[in-house]
């Protein structure tokens, strides 16, 4: 989720990134490959965003 925020300033919740994270977990292999994840869901308290976004 922070990640995501950081670098395009996009919302998603935990279960909306997931598929980013994976990617990201698996980049080494997905390097020189198109790679496209759908990120869904703002559905998240802003105390629990800002907890994510502060690292904790």
């Amino acid at each position: 989720m922070r990640d995501i925020y950081t670098d395009t300033h996009n919302m998603a919740e935990g279960a909306g990134a997931a598929s980013f994270a994976a990617a990201m977990q698996e980049q080494a292999d997905l390097r020189g490959q198109v790679v496209g994840t759908t990120l869904c869901g703002g559905n998240v308290d802003a105390t629990v965003f800002a907890k994510v976004l502060a690292g904790r």
